[in-house]
């Protein structure tokens, strides 16, 4: 997490200062229900909030955390200079540090989840935009890289927004996932605090108490989260991959905008290089990064250990915060992409009509040549401009083979561009509804 490929609003959520805000107002809402239930005084409970609007001061808990070498301990203990120690003596009753710490990690992973999802619908509004755009802008296809059939700029953008949008169901689903809370106790037993405490703190907090935590809360709930962030990582890094492509100068189907005063090359002044497509690429692998150690996180001692929580600290901030940037940064890549359909018609018929091969092959079948022989027709002319630069549909109508079973017109008709995209409308409202 550096502040290069940061915004403040997802920051926001892991600094220190908000963490102990959270705990706060775990531990204050727990001593509400320990009192509805009789545990403790009301008015030790009323106490704790006179520390709502303090600006818990880290350095105090870093200080004292320094000499007990414990994290919640040392927050306890600050509270208690806010609040008196009398009052602040009902604290933590019946609680263990997994009941703050874990808690305070779904939280933040749901409120980092709500920024995500707003990040990929504005990916998906722009995405929609540009295939509405060039629904209809004839390109290429491309298999192993290498001309296929015909196909439209915006079917690709169609395709990756209905990618985009299984991701924001499976992001839905996740923050769902994690959306759990536990104040169980030690070992999740709730032997020293009853479950309606559970229940109020995680009301209170936007949760759903955790059905059977040990001390810790199962985390396979959050290898299930980062998980999804590492496939929303990939989607992401499939659409740099396209953009790259298109920008290669043989290419030059689509490029990234090019701001006035750019510079894309300290040495040669001409390059105009997809630097925000790679730089998304790079960034794909940091989020993904998190998705084997959430996994391995899964298995911890008994009814816990700590062997997840180094972990998380590092992950838990850093892959929000880095697919928080990236899904951003793709969102104005999308918007402001230079498309070139003259380009893209140049490139399709580069080689000058051999991409109706299957058109001609499968009309040769109909019209009663075996398809083994109507295979054999068409790749020897195919190979023709392949190797001499030759015109596709010239070779055919010159071969006697090929005009015995189809007439010169129905030649022609085969290198109607129509015939590739007649279904283009349909396709659309599959993905995006009538």
């Amino acid at each position: 997490m550096i502040p290069r490929y940061s915004r403040k609003e997802m920051v926001d959520i892991w600094e220190p200062a908000t963490k102990f805000k959270i705990w706060y107002e775990i531990e204050a809402h727990a001593c509400d229900a320990q009192a509805e239930l009789g545990v403790i005084p009301k008015a030790n409970a009323e106490a704790v909030w006179k520390a709502k609007d303090v600006a818990f001061d880290v350095a105090r808990i870093d200080e004292i955390e320094a000499v007990t070498k414990h994290d919640v301990i040392a927050f306890l203990t600050h509270l208690a200079e806010h609040i008196g120690a009398d009052e602040a003596r009902f604290v933590h009753q019946g609680m263990t540090s997994s009941d703050v710490l874990d808690t305070t990690l779904n939280v933040q992973l749901v409120r980092a989840s709500d920024i995500l999802l707003a990040d990929l619908d504005r990916v998906l509004a722009a995405l929609k935009k540009r295939a509405y755009e060039h629904k209809d802008t004839v390109r290429i296809g491309r298999s192993h890289g290498i001309h296929a059939e015909p196909t439209t700029m915006g079917l690709t953008f169609a395709r990756f927004y209905a990618e985009m949008d299984r991701n924001r169901r499976r992001l839905q689903a996740a923050r769902e996932e994690i959306a759990t809370g536990a104040i169980s106790g030690a070992v999740g037993t709730f032997a020293n605090i009853d479950p309606y405490v559970e229940e109020h703190v995680c009301k209170m907090m936007g949760l759903r108490p955790e059905p059977i935590s040990t001390q810790v809360i199962p985390r396979d709930r959050h290898a299930m989260f980062f998980a999804t962030l590492g496939v929303i990582g990939s989607s992401m890094e499939n659409i740099a991959i396209e953009i790259r492509h298109m920008q290669r100068t043989e290419v030059l189907e689509a490029e990234e905008f090019f701001s006035p005063g750019q510079k894309g090359s300290s040495a040669m002044p001409h390059k105009r290089n997809p630097v925000l497509s790679e730089n998304l690429t790079g960034l794909a692998r940091l989020v993904r990064m998190s998705v084997i150690p959430a996994l391995e996180n899964v298995a911890l001692w008994h009814e816990r250990d700590i062997s997840h929580s180094s972990v998380e600290r590092g992950i838990g901030p850093d892959t929000t915060v880095t697919l928080d940037f990236a899904l951003n940064r793709l969102a104005g890549l999308i918007e402001k992409l230079v498309i070139y359909p003259e380009n893209m018609l140049k490139n399709l018929n580069k080689f000058k009509g051999l991409v109706m091969s299957q058109r001609v092959l499968l009309a040769l079948t109909q019209a009663g040549v075996s398809r083994e022989d109507a295979y054999r027709l068409v790749q020897r002319n195919a190979m023709k401009v392949w190797e001499k630069g030759a015109d596709f549909k010239t070779e055919l109508l010159a071969d006697p083979e090929v005009t015995a079973a189809l007439s010169p017109a129905e030649i022609e008709e085969k290198f109607d561009l129509g015939y590739h995209t007649k279904h283009v409308d349909t396709i659309f409202r599959r993905v995006f509804g009538e």
